[in-house]
């Protein structure tokens, strides 16, 4: 990550959001949104330093400050003038911001906390609303217009393996076990494209290495093909964008398809699609689901999630549209 630029002059804009791949990119059309409606701001997301890159990369930020979850934000060099809670509906991510002492928060009302000190009417959270809906929301009922459908991005101009080149991507990794399809139905899925005379790669990320290559050994595929663990957040940016096709759970790669407007087949389960899943009304994404809600931090595979099967991602590969241009 860069330091932003010189702010000095310019009343400070503070989001958080620090959380990972996904839910970054899924908050892009709400800090869009506060760009528009605060032009004169210096915005500074506070973001886990993973995605910092990419919150640069997508001109979302003017200045990113390293954040964990649910822990301090590093002091700033100037006050807060606006401060903008994107991370969860309080009562904890609420008291970070207020320890910046902002003049204006824009946040979900809390039960569990006393916000009378900032006049300002509270959305209320609705707990099965689509994450980027969610956001939107929460800025439009604060006075703020908000489009949920400004989530493309452009690929950053890196060099890309060949190997990866117009190939089908798979990521079999997750955060959380309940989100995992097994490893040897994803090989199998590897073994069908290349039968099928398309190009595979494997990604993941460097705690995924081990999965990624029980994928491809399992598969048959060189060990070129599995580019887990040789890639920064914006090295996968452009390895998306240029995979002809991506197949992977409900996880951060999924967003990114969906962000570069690469076709993709996207397994959910314990998760419905209609909280996590890609804009219904682009053709070029299918999301397959059993119906079954589960627990999304079980540490097992959701039994939902298991009744997809090896022939069921091989259909809606077989659907997808050839190829769909990036959009700058």
């Amino acid at each position: 990550m860069t330091p932003g630029p010189v702010h000095r002059h310019r009343p400070l804009l503070l989001a958080l959001r620090a959380l990972g791949l996904g839910d970054l990119l899924t908050s892009l059309p709400a800090l869009r949104a506060l760009g528009d409606a605060f032009p004169d701001h210096h915005r500074i997301l506070a973001t886990t330093p993973t995605v910092g890159d990419l919150a640069l990369h997508a001109g979302v930020a003017d200045e990113v400050v390293p954040a964990a979850p649910l822990a301090a934000i590093p002091p700033l060099a100037a006050p807060v003038d606006v401060a903008v809670n994107l991370h969860g509906k309080g009562p904890q991510s609420h008291r970070l911001l207020l320890a910046t002492a902002p003049r204006r928060l824009i946040a979900f009302g809390c039960a569990e906390m006393d916000l009378a000190g900032l006049p300002e009417s509270r959305p209320v959270w609705r707990e099965d609303e689509h994450e980027v809906h969610r956001w939107c929301r929460l800025l439009a009922e604060s006075g703020i217009p908000a489009d949920p459908r400004r989530l493309d991005i452009s690929v950053p101009a890196r060099p890309v393996p060949p190997q990866a080149v117009g190939a089908t991507l798979v990521h079999p990794g997750a955060a959380s076990p309940a989100r995992r399809w097994p490893a040897e139905r994803w090989a199998a899925v590897a073994r069908a494209e290349v039968a099928a005379g398309n190009g595979v790669v494997v990604s993941g990320g460097p705690e995924e290495l081990a999965l990624a290559r029980r994928v491809a050994s399992v598969a048959g595929l060189p060990a070129s093909a599995v580019l887990a663990g040789r890639t920064t957040v914006l090295d996968l940016v452009a390895v998306v964008g240029a995979a002809a096709r991506v197949v992977c759970g409900d996880t951060g790669v999924a967003h990114l398809a969906t962000a570069l407007r690469r076709p993709s087949v996207v397994l959910f389960g314990p998760v419905a699609p209609s909280r996590w899943g890609p804009p219904p009304d682009r053709r070029w994404h299918i999301s397959l689901w059993t119906g079954r809600q589960g627990h999304s931090q079980s540490g097992h595979v959701d039994p939902g999630l298991l009744e997809i099967s090896v022939d069921d991602v091989l259909r809606a590969l077989a659907h997808l549209p050839v190829t769909e241009s990036a959009r700058a």
